[in-house]
């Protein structure tokens, strides 16, 4: 891997290119990915998309005017120093203000590239192209801003705002929510019976991580399967089925792993203390995401709790 003050000045264009190119297919991927749920944001990322193919037509035609026609492939992957760009599909998952973040970190990036850049050349058409296109970049988020004044309303942008909280909500707290409480809840009978029952730290154990694997894997299937996404706009099937399996399987094991501990009561009272402030976090979810009153959410996974405990103890002891 070189460093940028290695390459000359032939290269500097090659990378500028590269870099102006990877940026504005990046732009228009985004702009692709949220056209159908956010129309005016991706209008925005269009447009930026336009600005960086120009940019790169400017370098083109000062490469080929200084060092002919062929260009050489280096990209910023080549070059010490370039931070990797995030996964698309990652920073989608994160929500609309996720991308927007990444496409100003994408801007000061660039800006920062054409600065170094342009110190190390000594041509002057090179170094004055690289020098505008620095304070093109630096003006870029400002640029962004006037388009997104043009093309994006308060009005839209907080109507976007809107629908990424809920589809948020719908694709990643509410199935997350069904497995923590499935999880939280309907391992307690097994776990605590087979406790009372036995008396045994390791047999409490294997029955609460039976108990919960096998609840996360057929609550993931479920949910995965009952609903495909398309009519009820709860996103991909899969990503919430695994959503889903997963919170159902933290659920179980976090008021299981306490029974590692050798000591029966030590490890029963440990386990209690976890169900509680699992419970905790049910209402806490059910009151930041689902607009439940504090108190009557926790309430509710209390009652539930306590009586699906209480039912596992009974059949435990008796």
């Amino acid at each position: 891997m070189i460093s940028l003050d290695q390459l000359s000045e032939s290269e500097v264009l090659a990378l500028a290119v590269s870099n102006e190119e990877e940026d504005g297919r990046i732009y228009a991927d985004f702009a692709e990915g949220l056209r159908q749920d956010y129309p005016d944001t991706a209008m925005i990322f269009s447009d930026m998309a336009d600005e960086e193919n120009e940019h790169r037509r400017m370098l083109i035609e000062l490469y080929i005017s200084k060092f002919g026609n062929h260009i050489p492939l280096i990209r910023r992957q080549d070059v010490r120093g370039f931070v990797p760009r995030k996964k698309l599909w990652r920073v989608r998952l994160q929500g609309i203000e996720a991308v927007r973040q990444q496409a100003r970190q994408m801007e000061q990036d660039a800006a920062r590239f054409y600065q170094r850049a342009a110190l190390q050349t000594t041509d002057a058409a090179i170094r004055k192209l690289l020098g505008d296109l620095a304070a093109a970049e630096m003006q870029h988020e400002r640029t962004a801003d006037h388009i997104g004044a043009r093309r994006l309303s308060d009005e839209a942008r907080d109507n976007e705002d809107i629908s990424a909280n809920r589809s948020f909500v719908l694709r990643i707290v509410q199935p997350g929510l069904i497995g923590l409480m499935d999880g939280s809840v309907s391992t307690l009978a097994p776990v605590f019976a087979a406790a009372f029952a036995t008396h045994n730290s390791w047999n409490a154990f294997q029955v609460g991580m039976a108990a919960s694997l096998g609840a996360g894997i057929s609550m993931g299937f479920a949910e995965a399967l009952a609903d495909d996404g398309k009519l009820s706009g709860r996103g991909k099937p899969y990503l919430r089925g695994l959503v889903c399996g997963l919170m159902t399987i933290a659920g179980g094991v976090g008021h299981t792993l306490p029974y590692l501990i050798s000591n029966f009561y030590t490890a029963t009272a440990l386990a209690a203390l976890v169900v509680v402030l699992e419970l905790l976090a049910i209402a806490f979810i059910q009151w930041r995401y689902m607009e439940t009153p504090p108190v009557s959410a926790a309430l509710k996974v209390m009652l539930g709790g306590g009586l699906v405990l209480a039912t596992g103890v009974l059949i435990g002891t008796s």
